[in-house]
């Protein structure tokens, strides 16, 4: 196989296409924060094609890596040694896939490692746009919308002369631009997140007025917030992902990712410094992205959770081995007819009943294999998101409300960290404290209802929830949660 590097592009196998621009004539436009695999798949490659167009050549892209952690620390030494280029290969439904190189970042900040001089790349007034891809849980918002100031880290960085945080980096880079004169850039959010550019634009001012008020209000006044929707089914990849991709492609890639076929970027223009010709790549623009984002969030990111909660329990480990299971698959159908999609207003032309099939149709995608675990990891901070706006639209309603209670029990369940059959797995959620925690884990199981997960259902006025979700608890735990499914479904 053939080490991946500017020098051996020309001598790649012929199933692998190459960029078709020379990256030493591009200049980066955009500096993008959370290098992470979504961002690798998704983003990135739409910024590989716009390269391709004519004058496009400076939107290439800054990585600038946040977290100081040993495998950020093995990715900025793995994109220094292969000149930041990748493999990344889509997979359709039927087994077919496209191999393509992503050359669209061209250099890479590790900030760990130096603050300072990740905010000095930030001042540079080629820097037109930042891109950020944080979670759903790092824009420190309550279940209000407001930003916590008075969080351990935000305070933390608050007080530091050279910040750490995103929110510390881009205002400071923001605060040198406007003494400088250079300008400000627009902050795109790419993260899942209900009203995502309002949702950035509250975090990152407020934290800059905290800061500096002056800076604050010129923020408000100058720097614009898009909100946007994304969407790509990107897998974690672990040792034997990398060693079957290279064998597919026949490239010797340290750090390959795969995703599905199926790809989706709406962005609301509003750029205050320009913006590439994402429109000629397949992005769409709009006024108003909320549409989008409201199907998108509540039937694909809401079905993930309620398939991966419950498939973890039953011992599953990927979402189509999950989806095969019939009365998981007609768990989920009911769950997009009958309560999600109720509450939906779509975008004009699209069916809510055509996108579940289609949904439906790329969980069962064998190729990609998503793991269960990791779309269930951080659900302290999905839950609120992808369900809020439906709990709230069924019980207002007095609809039934056994699926989400089912999920919400699933949930408080999948907190113990054993499956149905006592098998032990690594929970991963960050926004959930040890005292969160111990809410779940409760002798008294309705106490779990207490969490902040669970802030913005209104939950006091719907005791039936809560004691159907007791009940879904005992169940899981007499009979297993297959059983308990199964007896509802029945």
């Amino acid at each position: 196989m053939i080490p991946l590097s500017n020098a051996t592009l020309h001598q790649l196998p012929v199933q692998v296409t190459t960029p078709r621009y020379d990256r030493q004539k591009t200049t980066a436009g955009i500096a993008h924060l959370g290098v992470g695999n979504f961002h690798r798949a998704h983003q990135t490659m739409y910024i590989n094609k716009v390269l391709e167009r004519e004058g496009q050549q400076g939107w290439a892209i800054v990585g600038v890596g946040l977290r100081n952690t040993p495998r950020e620390d093995k990715r900025a030494a793995i994109m220094a040694e292969q000149d930041n280029l990748y493999t990344l290969t889509a997979f359709a439904p039927d087994g077919t896939h496209e191999t393509n190189v992503i050359g669209s970042i061209i250099e890479y900040v590790h900030a760990a490692k130096d603050r300072a001089a990740a905010i000095k790349r930030l001042t540079d007034p080629d820097i037109k746009i930042v891109t950020l891809t944080i979670t759903e849980g790092g824009y420190y918002l309550d279940a209000e919308g407001n930003f916590t100031l008075d969080h351990p880290d935000i305070k933390a960085d608050l007080a530091r002369d050279v910040p750490e945080t995103a929110f510390g980096l881009v205002c400071e880079a923001l605060r040198q631009r406007r003494e400088s004169g250079t300008g400000p850039f627009t902050v795109l959010s790419c993260d899942n997140l209900r009203h995502n550019g309002k949702a950035a634009r509250t975090a990152f001012c407020t934290y800059a007025t905290a800061r500096d008020p002056i800076l604050g209000a010129w923020m408000k006044e100058n720097v614009t917030f898009p909100s946007s929707m994304v969407d790509r089914i990107t897998p974690s990849v672990g040792a034997a992902d990398i060693t079957r991709l290279d064998a597919l492609t026949g490239v010797a890639d340290q750090m390959p990712i795969f995703a599905e076929d199926f790809t989706q970027w709406v962005i609301e223009d509003n750029f205050c410094d320009g913006r590439p010709e994402l429109e000629t790549v397949g992005v769409q623009f709009t006024d108003d992205v909320g549409p989008y984002e409201q199907v998108k969030l509540r039937m694909l990111n809401a079905s993930h959770s309620m398939l991966a909660l419950p498939g973890v329990l039953m011992g599953y480990d990927t979402v189509p081995h999950a989806i095969e299971d019939t009365l998981l698959l007609g768990h989920l159908e009911r769950f997009l007819a009958e309560d999600a999609s109720p509450f939906i207003t779509p975008p004009k032309g699209v069916s809510l009943a055509q996108y579940a099939q289609q949904v439906l149709h790329r969980f069962r995608n064998p190729a990609v294999g998503d793991q269960l675990l990791r779309i269930a990891s951080d659900s302290g901070s999905k839950l609120p998101v992808f369900l809020t706006d439906t709990v709230n639209g069924v019980l207002g309603s007095g609809r039934d409300h056994w699926r989400l209670a089912f999920g919400t029990a699933c949930f408080l369940e999948y907190l113990r960290g054993t499956t149905d059959k006592g098998t032990p797995y690594t929970i991963t959620e960050p926004a959930i404290n040890a005292e969160q925690l111990a809410l779940a884990r409760a002798e008294d199981l309705a106490t779990g209802l207490q969490m902040t997960v669970f802030a913005g259902w209104n939950l006091k006025d719907h005791p039936d929830f809560a004691t159907d979700v007791v009940k879904i608890r005992q169940s899981i735990r007499a009979q297993g949660t297959h059983k308990t499914l199964a007896q509802h479904a029945g």
